[in-house]
């Protein structure tokens, strides 16, 4: 039976209609391309499964921003970004992501049994310390002091003193 627009409407359906009207899309339910990241990723790029985590979804403006574990796998995702994009789109409807942000690779905490146990989001925090001890100068193995007296002593001396 067709409305006439006197019976009562529940919440959900007002709320319904007031978006497709505005042409809004409602977030998917369980985080959309969060929630299913790892079998999106294991279907459109199997070589980067394991290896590079969604991190946060910013549903405003339609960027989803992963973390690799190295480099390479960063930069293999910028290449494939299109490709990403539209399987997340596909797998997981109405996630609307536009844009793909490949995070710098230390930027997401390696996950462990405990934190997922725990409930706690590999993004809720992230890696502050270093991975290895901070190497300075005074700290370098021999060959780097050996190479940097070799190079101070072939400099021009002029070069030296402008440069200290």
């Amino acid at each position: 039976m067709p409305r006439n627009g006197r019976e009562p409407l529940g919440l959900g359906a007002a709320i319904g209609m007031m978006m497709t009207e505005r042409g809004l899309v409602a977030p998917v339910a369980g985080g959309g391309g969060l929630a299913q990241w790892e079998a999106i990723l294991a279907a459109a790029a199997p070589e980067l499964a394991g290896h590079v985590t969604a991190v946060k979804f910013d549903a405003d403006t339609g960027r989803l921003e992963v973390a690799p574990d190295a480099p390479a796998y960063g930069t293999k995702v910028r290449w494939i970004a299109p490709k990403l994009i539209a399987a997340v789109n596909e797998k997981a409807p109405g996630a609307s992501v536009r844009s793909l942000h490949v995070l710098p690779p230390t930027a997401a905490p390696p996950r462990t049994p405990s934190a997922e146990a725990a409930g706690t989001s590999p993004s809720s925090e992230y890696r502050t310390t270093p991975a290895g001890p901070v190497k300075t100068r005074e700290t370098a193995s021999t060959g780097y002091r050996l190479a940097l007296e070799a190079h101070r002593a072939a400099v021009d001396p002029a070069h030296q003193r402008r440069a200290a």
